[in-house]
């Protein structure tokens, strides 16, 4: 079984993906935590490392071809970021997460230790900065959600409420294909 799960910044993917992850015994990786990664060692902070993103395409590349290639090649997996629904070609349940800006931003607050204004400045221009560029680099209009399966409001239901909706599109999914 191969699961994307895509969203905004903030809008709850990288907890989906655990638990799914942890429930159906599947490995799990986050382009996310790979972009946090990679500013912590370039010794930048976030808004610093996505200003480099945005003047240096292969940042955002790298993370991305190498979210593809694992991916891709792994049968049993969960994959989580921006693009992943889009890049994993052969997934079996992509899943886009919304939340409002306001939802979101106070989310990156409490996990990245902003004020609330600072972390919804922050987050409306990185939306601004990651759409921009993946229009630039790949074409993709990150507002079209037509490539989803599943589009939920993580605003509206909690990681539990997720999983549960997730685990009946699992089941089906499993009845109609005999497999996964």
């Amino acid at each position: 079984m191969r699961i994307t799960v895509s969203g905004p910044p903030g809008s709850g993917t990288t907890s989906l993906a655990r638990y799914l992850a942890e429930k159906y015994g599947l490995e799990f990786i986050s382009a996310g935590e790979v972009f946090r990664r990679l500013a912590r060692e370039h010794d930048m902070d976030l808004a610093e490392f996505g200003r480099l993103a945005e003047s240096d395409p292969s940042v955002d590349r790298m993370i991305d071809a190498r979210q593809k290639e694992i991916g891709e090649a792994s049968e049993k997996i969960v994959v989580e970021g921006r693009l992943s629904g889009r890049m994993i070609e052969n997934a079996d349940l992509r899943i886009w997460l919304a939340a409002s800006l306001e939802c979101r931003a106070k989310r990156i607050a409490g996990r990245d230790g902003m004020d609330e204004a600072g972390a919804l400045a922050y987050t409306r221009n990185r939306q601004h900065s990651e759409a921009t560029r993946y229009q630039t680099y790949y074409d993709i209009d990150i507002s079209d959600l037509s490539s989803y399966d599943l589009v939920l409001s993580s605003e509206t239901f909690g990681v539990d409420a997720l999983g549960a909706i997730v685990d009946t599109a699992i089941a089906c999914l499993r009845r109609q294909k005999g497999r996964l």
